[in-house]
This record gives structure tokens, sequence and C-alpha cells, in this order.
């Protein structure tokens, strides 16, 4: 173990990590907000304005699968990325990179474009995760491991609460936002602001002992320090089944939250139908705040189970409350005061899981293969969860989008059944040793 992770204290850098790492991430999930919130006016926009609601969903299912599969792309390739030339340099680019194309959503022409922008985009912000996570569990205490992966991913949800305040005093359907742009325009050119944080992420950030040490070792050949290989994860056989656990613990929250959770916005639209536009935006804006504010709690809560009690009982947990509050809401939101009070036990539910993946994650793979690993499960199953938004759309034409949801939330019973196979590592150091 470095020195850094042997240190009992908590010392200025180890904050300033937690904090650099916390606002990439923050700010990933203020975009993926924008973009939630802004999907609907953009897509009607580009497509003419006056089309039928079922092909604006489909069309919003599409810039969603898309994002989602630039999101798997990138999480992958900048995880392999990030093992063999840093912690740090990956975690700028991915920055840079969902900045930008954030910002590029709001010059969008037509579908075409707006969906290439948001495969692109989701490159960054699939690779900030793994990035962020890696680099605060292999540079702060071992003891404060937890809490500090389940307070990145906790706060994480401010940055939702913020896209969502964003998108009160800029509605994304109103025909002037900034500088004379419609809404939606704008709410995405404002996702462009974060880039500004990589100044501050390459003068203060270093790069881990460890990763340092395991750089070293490659250089000088030493057997077993290949980094950053997939094919080399699997031919271990813990390794491997690490990996398939995550993969499984994984893909029931992704599909769960964006196959079904973040199209609660939908959800107020489909029950304020006849309603004013602006109090749709209104009640979406204020909805998916209280989702997030939910969200905050619940990822707290999976954090303190876990930290004190047992990573596979919050997960177990977790899973069931999914399944409960999914069907609940979806099943009987019927008004703006139903969507105040039944969104925020939704995202409670729902986001939980993700201090998990946080916390767990990094805990399974060696220093080699972290980046990778963490990679592999956080975003492979993207690539699962990339049809899910598709799969709603099309369900909800031959059934209903109600009833869609309600059948899909079944994929939380898988993910507990995962837990099977899954180790416990409460009090237990990273891994570091080659199984035998």
């Amino acid at each position: 173990m470095s020195n850094l992770q042997n240190q009992e204290r908590m010392s200025r850098y180890h904050w300033i990590v937690v904090i650099l790492a916390s606002l990439g991430w923050l700010f990933d999930c203020m975009d993926q907000r924008l973009f939630v919130l802004a999907r609907e006016a953009a897509v009607k926009d580009l497509l003419g304005g006056t089309v039928d609601p079922a092909l604006v969903k489909t069309y919003i299912g599409y810039a969603t699968t898309s994002m989602i599969l630039g999101w798997a792309t990138g999480g992958i390739i900048i995880g392999m990325y990030s093992d063999r030339y840093g912690r740090v340099r990956a975690l700028t680019i991915t920055l840079l990179l969902y900045s930008i194309f954030t910002g590029l959503s709001g010059l969008a022409h037509g579908w075409v474009d707006f969906v290439l922008y948001r495969f692109i985009a989701g490159i960054g912000i699939g690779g900030m995760f793994g990035s962020a996570t890696t680099l605060v569990a292999e540079s702060i205490p071992g003891r404060f491991r937890a809490p500090a992966l389940g307070a990145l991913q906790t706060l994480a949800a401010i940055g939702n609460v913020m896209g969502s305040m964003i998108s009160l005093v800029i509605p994304p359907s109103s025909a002037h936002g900034l500088f004379g742009f419609e809404g939606w325009r704008s709410l995405f050119f404002i996702g462009i602001i974060p880039a500004l944080i990589v100044v501050p992420m390459m003068r203060l950030l270093r790069e881990p002992e460890v990763w340092l040490s395991l750089r070293e070792n490659r250089a000088r050949g030493i057997a077993g320090t290949e980094a950053g290989s997939v094919t080399e994860m699997f031919r271990h056989p813990k390794w491997r089944k690490h990996a398939l656990v995550g993969l499984g613990l994984g893909v029931a929250g992704m599909i769960g939250l964006w196959g079904i959770g973040f199209f609660s916005p939908e959800l107020i639209s489909e029950a304020l139908k006849g309603e004013s536009q602006s109090k749709i935006d209104s009640v979406r804006s204020w909805g998916t705040a209280l989702q997030d504010i939910g969200s905050f709690l619940g990822m707290a809560s999976f954090t303190f189970v876990a930290t004190f009690l047992s990573r596979r009982l919050a997960f177990l947990c977790s899973f069931i409350l999914c399944f409960i509050t999914t069907v609940f809401v979806f099943s009987n939101l019927n008004s703006a005061g139903d969507a105040m009070w039944m969104l925020p036990l939704m995202g409670f539910a729902q986001l939980s899981l993700f201090a998990g993946y946080s916390i767990y994650f990094p805990e399974l793979f060696p220093t080699r293969l972290r980046g990778t690993g963490v990679g592999f499960c956080y975003n492979t199953v993207r690539y699962l969860a990339a049809p899910a938004p598709l799969l709603l759309g099309y369900l909800s034409v031959h059934l209903s989008f109600r009833s869609a949801a309600c059948i899909m939330a079944g994929i939380y019973i898988l993910g507990a059944i995962a837990l099977i196979w899954a180790p416990e590592t409460k009090g237990k150091d990273l891994p570091e040793e080659e199984p035998a």
C-alpha cells in the first residue's frame, strides 16, 4: 500500500482530491440533467415544432440511446487509458469532452447532428466516473475511502438539482433564453462552463503513488504489471468473477434509471395533459429537483449502511426499494401534488445504488486493472441499457407508458439475484495481489 493510503488522517491534499474529483462528477451530472430536461423541447424544435407526440418520444429515445452508447464507449476506453497513462490526465480529458460537446448540442441544426453531439458528450460523461472514483480510491487513506467515494456520488445529486433549478430560470420550451437563443439551446450552452475547472485539476492534482509505482514496475518489464487490458482482466478467474458481478449489479441500476427513472419529466407531462406548457415546465423542474434531493438522501443512506454494516446488505435493500417505488410512482402519479412527494421517493431508491457503484467497484480490482474494471462494470452495462429507452417507447405504443415502466422495473429483481456471487469488501484493503 502507498504512504498516502496508510496515513490515518486526511491532509489538505486529500481534501483537494476529493473536492476536485467530486466537482468533475457533480458538473457531469448537471449536464446530464440539463439534457434530460431539454431533450423534449430540443427534439420538437429540431423536428419542426408540430409533430406527433409518439414520434417525439421515438427521437428522444434516439438521442438518449446515442448518449448512453457514447457513455459506454467512453467509460471503457478512458478506463483503460487511465490505467496506462494516468488518472489525472484521464479526468481532465473527460471533463473537456462532456463540457464542450454539451455546449455544441445547443448549436444543433437537426436531429442528426444533435444525436452525434450527444454521443461524443457521452464519451466524456462515461469516462468521468471511473477516472474520479479511481483517483479518490487510490489517493486517500483507506479508512476514509468508503465515506469519500460515497460523498463523491452523493454530491452528484447537487449537480442534478442545479440543472433543475437552472431550467426554472430558463424554461426549455421558452422562445427567448440567453442572447436571444431558445431556452433549450441556452441550457446546453450553460453546460460548457464546467470546462473552467480543468485548470485547477491540472495544476493541483498528481497521480496516486500506487499508480506511479505500477508505471515504474511496468517500465522495468516486471511480470504481472500489464495495465489497462480487458483481456488481462478476464484471464484471471478472480477478476473475471468480479467483473461479471459488477456487470450484473450495474445493468439493473442503469436500465432502471435511464430506461425508466429519468423519464419522470415525460411522466409529469402525461399526468398534466391539458395544462399549460408553462405549468408543465414548472412542475417538471420542481419535481425533478425534489427527485434529486431524494437521490441525495438515498445515496447518503447507502453510504452509511455500506460503511458501518455491509456493502451487500446496502445493495439488497436498495434493489428492493427500487422495484417497489418505481412501480408505485408510475402507477399512481396523476397530479402536480403527486409529483412533489412521489418523485423524491423514487429518486431515493434508484440513485442509492449509484453510491454503491462508486464505493464497491474500485474495491473489486487491483491497481493495474482498477480503471479498466470500474469502467467495464459501470459502463459496459450501458450497451445493455442503451436499448431501454427505445424499449420503453415501443412498449408505450403497444401497452401504455405507465404499464411499460412497471414491467421494465422487474430488472431490479435481477440485480438482487447478482448479489449471490458478490464478495463482501467492507473493512478490506484495495486488492493488489494476483490470485493464485
